[in-house]
């Protein structure tokens, strides 16, 4: 149910002749995987106590990794 979509999107913008800087051909930008949940619904598997709270969420629905461009390489 919550595999069929991906946070990390990509676009391709439009580059200009006259841009005096190199372009970025295609950037990439996340959305946070409560916009694809409109309502929560009873029995959504949940992490333990310790775990929700290292890693912020309750709800492996709703967990989002930080992945900062630096570790990415981009």
């Amino acid at each position: 149910m919550y595999s069929s979509f991906t946070q990390f999107k990509s676009y391709f913008p439009y580059i200009s002749p006259f841009d005096p800087c190199p372009p970025l051909r295609e950037k990439f930008f996340n959305t946070p995987p409560q916009l694809y949940i409109h309502f929560q619904p009873s029995g959504l598997p949940q992490f333990s106590p310790y775990e929700a709270l290292k890693i912020g969420t309750l709800w492996p629905a709703l967990y989002a990794p930080y992945e900062s461009r630096a570790v990415e390489g981009r």
